[in-house]
């Protein structure tokens, strides 16, 4: 299994405007764009402004990063329209960041300088909480996260706590890893949520950045994929990647499911999903956010032992497994890059639907 846990940061490209080179050991001065969320609301009205400011400081434990490539979650979108409250007014949204260390606060401990690195959703647990100490830190109470709570990689720099970053798996590119990093974690954590069995058949109801990259995995462990989405272009990359069958974001798929994943924020396709599943069926809903569900009918939706499950974040255990796993299935993954200059187009047309796959910053 390739697993590069110290990796020299030689993949991301050329080193840039010069403000740091692999090999400087001083601390890193000089400025660098951001984009911050000063007004949220719709992605249309320009929630987001560029700025120019000084390059952070790594505090205590900490990794100064400088970014390489930042992914476009649709959590970012959230943060931006307001859709989740604001943890840290003028935030610096992105919390898929692959990046090359370029300094070490005091007691930073497991990279060193010019390494690759990952930056992800999770940045913070108290590790002291029942949850934490049960290993289900993704519901610690005192948890926090990478834009939301602290300034994430929509920037040319960023900072991350050396505990909660992610050596990266070798053969990919930054744009190609940069995805991984929430939409391949968060997809991996719902995949387990929903409890495909061996052989399975498992439903997925949209189909972007964090679906094309499970329903690989899924398909990689045996799963029979039915993929619910609507676009033609989604559609037509769910078939070129090998799914059963595709049909739109409401349709019934041609067989019971055992498993379902609702990756669309559409509270309105939970009950169409529970109808689909197979007696003892699971469907979890992997966002952060999800519009209102109509009510449901007992005898058509949950009898026969159907469950409905969430999905709260991630461990850092789940990280390093499925990054493990993408450095041993080769998973292909869908990008479209934007430079750092455009994020805010980025988020439109994501919020637009104007791509498949995952749309990636790069500085």
């Amino acid at each position: 299994m390739r697993y590069a846990s110290r990796r020299q940061c030689s993949g991301c490209g050329p080193m840039g405007d010069g403000i740091f080179r692999s090999g400087d050991r001083g601390p890193v001065t000089g400025e660098m764009t951001a984009w911050r969320v000063r007004r949220p609301g719709p992605i249309d009205s320009g929630p987001l402004e560029r700025v120019r400011e000084p390059i952070p400081a790594p505090g205590p434990g900490e990794l100064l990063v400088r970014v390489r490539a930042c992914g476009v979650c649709r959590t970012d979108l959230h943060v931006s329209e307001g859709d989740l409250p604001v943890h840290r007014a003028g935030v610096v949204p992105g919390h898929e960041v692959v990046g090359e260390v370029a300094g070490l606060g005091d007691g930073a401990e497991g990279f060193a300088v010019g390494e690759c690195v990952g930056i992800a959703w999770l940045r913070h647990t108290c590790g002291s909480c029942r949850y934490c100490l049960r290993g289900a830190e993704n519901l610690c109470p005192r948890s926090l996260y990478t834009g939301w709570d602290a300034d994430g990689g929509y920037a040319e720099f960023a900072t991350v706590p050396a505990d909660y970053a992610l050596p990266l798996p070798a053969g990919y590119t930054a744009a190609q890893t940069a995805p991984l990093l929430c939409a391949g974690i968060i997809g991996y954590r719902a995949l387990q949520r929903a409890a495909v069995p061996e052989g399975g058949r498992l439903g997925i109801y949209g189909f972007g950045g964090s679906a094309h990259l499970a329903a690989q995995v899924a398909l990689a462990r045996g799963a029979e994929v039915h993929v619910m989405t609507r676009g033609a272009a989604a559609r037509e990359l769910a078939a070129g990647l090998g799914a059963a069958s595709v049909q739109g974001a409401a349709d019934r798929p041609p067989v019971q499911l055992d498993s379902a994943i609702m990756f669309a924020p559409a509270g309105d396709l939970v009950p169409p999903a529970l109808e689909a599943l197979d007696r003892g069926g699971v469907l979890a809903i992997a966002g952060i956010h999800l519009s209102d569900i109509p009510a449901l009918n007992y005898q058509r939706h949950l009898f026969q032992e159907r469950e409905i499950r969430s999905v709260t974040a991630n461990t850092r255990a789940d990280a390093h497994e499925f990054l493990a796993l993408a450095a041993e299935y080769r998973i292909q993954v869908t990008t479209h890059g934007y430079s750092l200059d455009k994020a805010d187009r980025a988020l439109a047309d994501l919020a637009h639907g104007r791509f498949t796959g995952a749309a990636v910053l790069v500085p």
